[in-house]
């Protein structure tokens, strides 16, 4: 039995961790290419909002890398990665089925990782949500003092 819980534990690890230095990258690879990233997302929001929303979604993935990163936060940031990677995937397939958008760089990574909007982004995102389960719902409970 220990060594089930000696796995699950390595595998929360490497998820927790795992899923803090995918959402560095993407964040930091959306800074490096930022007016190419702002651009995508004038298919998403009104041109007033791009440069808010943009800033805003690197920070949320800058939050949610730092809250995995803390041991006390780690669920939290599982919820958030999970959050993001939802609406990420919602938003791809929005964009395919719904406005029937032509072929877009989807600007997940900034323009550092050429991948295309569409399923295989958003089958992607919701494979990731494992790891965000693992962290969540494996990550043992910190007790407080009394």
């Amino acid at each position: 039995m220990m060594r089930g819980r000696q796995l699950l534990r390595i595998l929360v690890h490497v998820s927790r961790f795992g899923l803090a230095a995918l959402f560095l990258f993407a964040a930091g690879a959306k800074l490096f290419t930022l007016h190419a990233f702002a651009a995508n997302l004038s298919n998403l929001v009104r041109e007033s909002w791009v440069w808010p929303a943009a800033f805003a979604v690197v920070a949320t993935e800058l939050a949610a890398a730092l809250l995995l990163i803390v041991p006390r936060t780690a669920r939290l940031g599982a919820l958030a990665s999970a959050l993001l990677l939802l609406g990420f995937a919602g938003y791809a397939i929005y964009y395919v089925y719904v406005l029937q958008g032509e072929p877009l760089e989807c600007g997940c990574f900034g323009r550092l990782i050429g991948s295309q909007l569409g399923v295989s982004t958003a089958l992607r995102n919701l494979a990731l949500l494992a790891p965000c389960a693992l962290v969540f719902f494996g990550l043992p409970r910190l007790r407080r003092p009394e």
